[in-house]
């Protein structure tokens, strides 16, 4: 099927989300029709088997979310199906042969998955500091073991998802963290930013995160100041989203808005279940490359500090020394 194809297929029928899901999740944006209004509510959306339901891969039903309100990337497993990474060692800066599998409720590794946005299974990880970012895809090494190739650019802890689904299951994202020995010293969360900048293009944040409630993100693509129109689907999404919490790195998905043109502007719903800061990563594909943009945003008011000296009871009755 032609890219023009595939496009067309995602605007009929699209419909990140907390509670899971690029994913953070999953996810992210695609070429395909905004879910109604009365679904921005969900705090999951699972994925669908293909293109035609779903553009993006952080797209979950809400099946998962009215079953569990954990957000999706806490738990290394769920529903019987756990993340069992095989790669003990992983050194600095140095390019890893990755391994892991999935087991199932028979606690054998799945072999059967359902292929979503071109694959059976999307890869991130993240360090723990939100400073790096990689949307990877593994390659199937036979018996239920996947393996990437992975390089952590330095020494600490990072975490990493698994967003798929397996064949006659439900959506799920699972993580699991690694480490990487050596000194390091976390570095302090990006501040609040609305502009990105990577290879030239810039990209522009509109929009505010509201706790309990869908949030229209528009983001926009220019180059040497100039709008980027042409825009290539990647995964079959021109755009892909994903979310996570800072502090416990829980996995947001985020719904696309119906749109047929290829930028500059992209178009998210994302609802938040707590006030607290977020990064968000942007994938887009132009000239034949992918490019990530990252943003932090602070959703709701922070609750203020209470003073630390006790007020004295009007009455006296505070007062128990008697």
């Amino acid at each position: 099927m032609n890219a023009a194809a595939k496009l067309g297929s995602y605007v009929l029928g699209l419909a990140v989300v907390f509670g899971g899901a690029l994913g953070v999740g999953t996810a992210v944006g695609p070429v395909a029709a905004a879910a109604p209004a009365e679904d921005h509510a969900a705090m999951t959306a699972a994925p669908s088997a293909s293109p035609s339901q779903s553009a993006e891969h952080g797209e979950h039903t809400t099946t998962q979310q009215a079953e569990s309100d954990t957000p999706g990337g806490l738990q290394v497993s769920e529903n019987g199906y756990t993340l069992t990474t095989l790669t003990e060692t992983i050194n600095p800066g140095e390019a890893t042969d990755f391994r892991f599998t999935v087991t199932g409720p028979d606690g054998k590794p799945v072999t059967d998955y359902e292929v979503e946005h071109d694959k059976k299974l999307h890869f991130i990880v993240v360090s723990r500091d939100l400073g790096s970012f990689q949307h990877l895809h593994p390659a199937e090494a036979g018996g239920g073991v996947w393996s990437v190739d992975l390089t952590l650019p330095e020494a600490g802890t990072y975490r990493a998802f698994a967003d798929f689904v397996p064949t006659g299951g439900q959506a799920l994202t699972l993580g699991t963290d690694l480490t990487v020995a050596g000194e390091f010293a976390p570095k302090a969360l990006p501040k609040v930013s609305r502009t990105a900048e990577v290879d030239g293009y810039t990209v522009t944040l509109d929009g505010d995160l509201t706790p309990g409630q869908a949030s229209k993100l528009s983001l926009k693509v220019s180059k040497d100041g100039e709008p980027v129109t042409d825009l290539q689907p990647y995964l079959g999404a021109y755009g892909h989203l994903v979310a996570l919490r800072a502090r416990d790195l829980a996995y947001l998905h985020v719904h696309p808005e119906e749109s047929e043109k290829a930028g500059p502007e992209i178009v998210f719903y994302a609802e938040v279940p707590s006030i607290g800061d977020y990064r968000l990563f942007l994938d887009f594909q132009h000239d034949g490359k992918v490019r990530t943009a990252d943003f932090t945003l602070s959703a709701g008011e922070r609750p203020a500090i209470p003073d630390a000296t006790p007020t004295p009871s009007a009455s006296g009755h505070g007062d128990h020394s008697h």
